[in-house]
């Protein structure tokens, strides 16, 4: 039998820090690093790249993320607006135009879990 897509894309949109570290990091981290799924993306929208590009612990967690395979994009537009596209760049996001791929993650077999 062939092994079914095992994918989970985090959309995070809450810029609460303690949500971020005791939710959204900690279950991305873990589904990567514990291969509760294959592949994980988070996917940092609207005034959550403001506060990743501020918040020094948040930012070393993340680099953590990267170094066990989590996938980390940002959406440019929103990273735009708060004028921190290249901080995010410089903390190891792909910044991009990201409605395409998020509709293509929301028409295909990603998991979503959305915070």
């Amino acid at each position: 039998m062939e092994k079914q897509p095992n994918k989970l894309a985090v959309l995070w949109t809450v810029a609460d820090r303690d949500t971020a570290l005791r939710m959204v990091f900690m279950y991305s981290f873990n589904a990567k690093k514990n291969g509760w799924f294959d592949e994980v993306k988070l996917i940092i929208w609207g005034p959550t790249a403001k506060l990743i590009s501020e918040d020094k612990e948040l930012q070393d967690y993340l680099a953590e993320m990267i170094k066990v395979g989590v996938e980390v994009i940002a959406c440019k537009a929103c990273a735009d607006m708060y004028g921190v596209s290249d901080k995010l760049t410089q903390l190891g996001a792909d910044v991009f135009l990201v409605g395409e791929e998020f509709t293509q993650i929301l028409k295909t077999d990603w998991k979503l879990l959305s915070v």
